[in-house]
């Protein structure tokens, strides 16, 4: 029989609603009865695309006697991190405290009133590779909690008292430290970034080694405004090697998760949206930045993968998809020579084999992921060889593998819609269908914004945060209405439709309402009426995705400039202040506010075009990287335009298209008629 998963929408939920654990969903039924039994609670949380949840599921929670221990002794709550990334937040800063480490699955225990008072991650069924067996662990546990229950009590106790500590930070920092917000901050987090710098295979640190997308878009920031090369030269070292290694789905596009060695070769072979957006929109400014060729082929690729791959009818975008597939991580997405000859025949077999590394004993497991050892500019000199030729003749390869791969066993996806992930989906959707004048992406940014403002917003302009087989449900969070508004203000400069400018107002409006208080900086990752759980956080470092408060001060800048909101200006400048000692002190840990600090401290331009054809010139220069300037274009006068600011005394002159180019509070001479704002461009 089912557990009490069995009604919930959740993909990771319904994954275990057959286990013999009585799982019970996070709620009242459960927590109430945790403290009418004075049970602890045995809480696991994890998501669908993981693949040690998977193993300790099979192991452990598949297991009867696992099974009858928990259920007698314990009340069992899971947990998807992704639908409730609040919960997730507070246990997974209680490991951290606990163990000098994270990651999923968690496995923590509480006591009845939510405290925690053990926890790790995953454990073998028994004792292996030097961890205790999860049996010894409940065993160890139930010891604890029945015959040394004052240690339990005093441990719970210090370990909150810690989580409230954490849950505080930046709290106080309202008048920061007295640190000036200026280009030399900025500067001084580029050096940082230089000293873990991998000089041979890009990226930052040692293996396993993330990709770092706000870190790089720090960057290409850092160049833009200083004309170093150095800053350009990491980011086009890192796209590069990244594009070339198998993290990088070279058959279907996209990009895995990780790579679990320095060299980018080896991934963890889990597809997220959210590092699929964000990867996108970072190729995308560099294909700007540089015009290389092979930057709008990965951005294109990575986005026609959503697209493809990710996206519901109802124009939303899907979570992730697994790394496993028939029970074998990566199997999907890996090769054998053999698999190569029967699909290309052997000629072209052999010519794609060398190009992609595919070798008779393989890489993984005894076959090979795809990766480009050699560029295929390298190879087209080493064979004398015409590299567009040869380029032409690898993509007809790759289309035909991809075919048959598309008739294998395809891995797990998640099918929930999340709103903040969606965010950064338009954002670069937006943003590369502007760049690369792809009606398809704007199009589908389009078709997402709309059903998100429709479907998971409520009649009094709040977010929910979760959607899936149309039923949309839970509180949304700081990151869903600040990435929300973040991808709307990239739809309105693909687009100028101003109810993009408008929605992402009252979302803002809501944050600014909701999510704050009047005695500190920044915002909390909850709402003031949400239910209350055992802290409430307030973060300002980025993790897998970019801090909510750092997405908001870019938004609220950026809104101040477009519509005049002098209030977003001010709490924008709050946050960045809040944030400066930890730009300073983690700037590995602070992209995103780095990149809204680069606004901050400008200088910042406004291009505001009008008259006849207005709309398509302006949308013909975002070609150019220019971070720190935003357009404004309109062909007719709207006296009630939400960025009416922008466009009040600045009429078409000799009724031609006029560019007005400003800073703050003046203007340049303005440009008139297609040709003069074209050689502009």
């Amino acid at each position: 029989m089912s557990n009490k998963l069995a009604d919930e929408t959740s993909p990771y939920l319904l994954q275990h609603k057959d286990n013999p654990v009585d799982w019970y969903p996070w709620g009242e039924e459960a927590l109430a009865r945790s403290r009418e039994e004075q049970k602890p609670i045995f809480l696991s949380i994890g998501y669908s695309a993981c693949h040690w949840c998977h193993v300790m599921e099979h192991e452990s929670f598949e297991n009867e006697a696992i099974a009858k221990t928990l259920n007698d002794n314990f009340v069992c709550i899971k947990v998807d991190r992704e639908e409730r990334p609040d919960i997730d937040q507070i246990y997974m800063n209680a490991v951290q405290i606990m163990t000098g480490h994270g990651g999923w699955p968690m496995s923590m225990f509480l006591l009845p009133d939510l405290r925690p008072f053990y926890g790790g991650t995953y454990w073998p069924p028994q004792d292996a590779r030097g961890m205790p067996g999860f049996e010894r662990v409940l065993s160890a546990v139930l010891d604890a909690f029945h015959n040394r229950r004052n240690e339990c009590l005093k441990g719970a106790e210090q370990i909150t008292a810690q989580l409230k500590s954490v849950s505080r930070e930046g709290i106080e920092a309202t008048d920061a430290s007295g640190i000036v917000i200026n280009d030399r901050l900025l500067i001084a987090a580029g050096h940082a970034l230089e000293r873990s710098f991998d000089r041979t295979f890009g990226g930052f640190g040692d293996a396993p080694k993330f990709p770092a997308p706000m870190a790089l878009g720090h960057l290409l920031r850092l160049w833009k405004r200083s004309e170093q090369d150095e800053w350009l030269a990491m980011v086009r070292l890192t796209l590069d090697r990244m594009a070339a290694g198998g993290i990088y789905d070279h058959i279907g596009g996209g990009f895995a998760r990780y790579s679990v060695d320095e060299r980018w070769l080896v991934p963890h072979f889990e597809k997220m949206l959210y590092d699929n957006a964000l990867l996108a929109t970072v190729y995308t400014e560099a294909w700007q930045a540089t015009g290389e060729a092979s930057y709008r082929g990965v951005a294109c690729e990575t986005l026609d993968y959503i697209l493809r791959d990710m996206t519901d009818p109802s124009g939303g975008f899907y979570s992730a998809e697994d790394a496993d597939s028939e029970g074998h991580e990566g199997l999907f997405y890996t090769w054998t020579p053999a698999e190569i000859v029967a699909v290309l025949g052997q000629q072209r077999a052999e010519l794609f084999a060398k190009v992609y590394g595919v070798t008779d004993s393989g890489n993984f497991e005894g076959r090979s992921i795809l990766h480009l050892p050699k560029s295929i500019a390298q190879l087209a000199k080493i064979w004398a060889r015409d590299e567009a030729k040869l380029q032409q003749k690898l993509d007809e390869c790759r289309c035909e593998l991809f075919a048959a791969r598309e008739t294998r066993s395809r891995p797990g996806r998640d099918d929930k819609v999340l709103v903040a992930w969606n965010g950064l989906a338009i954002a670069a959707l937006a943003t590369a269908g502007a760049v690369f004048d792809d009606p398809r992406y704007v199009d589908a940014a389009k078709k997402c914004a709309d059903f998100l403002l429709a479907e998971l917003r409520t009649g009094d302009g709040r977010l929910l945060h979760t959607w899936k087989g149309g039923q949309a449900k839970l509180n949304g969070y700081l990151d869903d209405y600040a990435s929300l508004a973040d991808g709307l203000v990239s739809l309105y400069q693909a687009t100028f439709d101003e109810r993009y400018i408008t929605a992402a107002s009252e979302l803002m409006d809501v944050v600014l309402n909701r999510f704050g208080d009047t005695t500190s900086a920044g915002f909390y990752f909850t709402a003031a009426d949400h239910e209350q759980l055992l802290t409430r956080n307030r973060n300002f470092t980025d993790n897998a995705t970019p801090s909510g408060n750092a997405v908001a001060a870019k938004v609220m800048l950026e809104h101040s400039t477009l519509t005049g909101r002098e209030d977003f200006q001010n709490a924008a400048e709050t946050i960045i202040s809040a944030s400066a000692e930890l730009m300073q002190q983690i700037p590995h840990g602070m992209s995103q506010m780095l990149i809204a600090t680069d606004l901050l401290v400008g200088p910042n331009e406004q291009c505001v075009i009008v008259g006849p054809d207005a709309m398509s010139l302006a949308t013909k220069m975002q070609a150019r990287f220019t971070p720190r300037r935003l357009y404004v274009s309109s062909e007719s006068d709207n006296p009630a335009s939400p960025v009416a600011a922008l466009l009040m005394d600045r009429p078409a002159l000799n009724n031609s298209p006029t560019l007005y180019i400003c800073q703050g509070h003046s203007c340049q001479v303005p440009i008139v008629g297609v040709e003069a704002i074209n050689e502009f461009c």
